[in-house]
Order: structure tokens, then sequence, then C-alpha cells
């Protein structure tokens, strides 16, 4: 009678073993199935690659991008968004400056929608301190302003956008690489996550 009382015991153990790695196994797939989901159609991490974006974000740093928000509705004026540059294999981070139907211009540190001066809030500051030293913080040449003659096109199409980076004398953007299609947009900058010193929901009003 012991005997088999000390086998019985054995095989649940065993039993609640094999069982309990199912289980985590379960887990472990689910976790993955999760992850892949979310990264693919919800949210998915972006590193800072260079000066474009300065002084908002700077290189190195952490963002969450949200993808699933263009899905329900247009980009708008002033949104930080990550979209695809297939030409040069790789991701930018810029600054919607007009969207379909607006006429853009700008002229030196002046910007221009449907000829209306437009302020911009997030680098104000920079431009105050670049005209206090007796320079435009949009640089000179007629390179950075727009239209130019890489593009020429002052209303934003269908179907697209038209991006800047803050730091404007040092940013490929829109005025060189034209309109940003919508298919190209990956998504929404919403979070800084890292360094944690600096993690902060990104603001896209002002």
């Amino acid at each position: 009678m012991t005997g088999r009382s000390t086998r019985q015991r054995s095989s649940d153990k065993k039993g609640g073993a094999y069982k309990e790695i199912v289980e985590w196994i379960k887990a472990l797939v689910i976790a993955v199935v999760l992850v892949f989901f979310i990264r693919q159609f919800l949210f998915s991490p972006f590193i800072v690659d260079g000066p474009s974006m300065e002084p908002n974000f700077e290189s190195g740093e952490r963002l969450i991008v949200n993808k699933i928000l263009y899905t329900f509705r247009e980009p708008k004026f002033g949104e930080v968004v990550v979209f695809d540059v297939p030409e040069q294999g790789r991701k930018f981070i810029k600054r919607v400056i007009g969207v379909p139907g607006d006429k853009i211009k700008l002229e030196g540190d002046d910007l221009y929608i449907n000829d209306k001066l437009v302020e911009e809030p997030y680098i104000k500051q920079a431009i105050e301190e670049a005209h206090a030293r007796g320079e435009l913080y949009n640089g000179d040449g007629s390179s950075y302003n727009f239209p130019n003659d890489m593009v020429q096109e002052m209303v934003v199409p269908e179907g697209t956008i038209f991006a800047m980076g803050d730091h404007r004398d040092n940013s490929t953007d829109s005025r060189m690489i034209g309109f940003v299609e919508d298919k190209e947009v990956v998504g929404r900058a919403d979070v800084i996550f890292w360094p944690f010193d600096k993690i902060s929901f990104i603001k896209h009003r002002y």
C-alpha cells in the first residue's frame, strides 16, 4: 500500500511539472504573439538618429510611436511623425507642417500657410536666439527656403503631408525629398521613454 502511494505521488509530481511547463510555454507563446501584434499594428519603438529635430529631440532618444492613430484620422499641423523614406531605406522623424490642400511657403524664418504667416512655438526660442546673434535660424541660401529648385510645387497634394525638421538648417525633409505619402507614415511619436530623466509625453499642441 505504501509503495503504491509513493509511486502515485511521484507520478502526480511528474504530471504537475509537465503541466506547469506546458503552461509556461503557452504563456511565452501568447506573450510573443502579443508583442508582435503590438509592434506591428499598435505601437513601436524608434531611436532618434541625428540632429534634425533639435532642440526638441536629441540623437539617441528612444520614442514610442503610435501606429494606430492615423488609421482613424489624418495627421495635423504640428504633430511629430515618423515615416519611411524608401529611397534611403530608413525612417525619418519630422514635424507635420502642411496637410492636403495647404499652400506652403518658407522664406527665411517666416512660414506661410495659405498665405498667412504662422507662428511656430516649438522653435520660437531657437529662432529668437538666432536672431539675437544676427543670424537666420533657417540658414542662409535658397535651398533652405520653400519652394526651391528641388521641390517647386507649393500646394500639398491629396494623400500626402509636408514635413520639416525643427532644426531647419540641418534637416533633410520635404524641402528636399518632396511630399510624404500617407502610406509611408508609420505613426505619431507620442512618448519619450529613454533616457529616464526625459520620460514624458510628447507635446503636439502648443
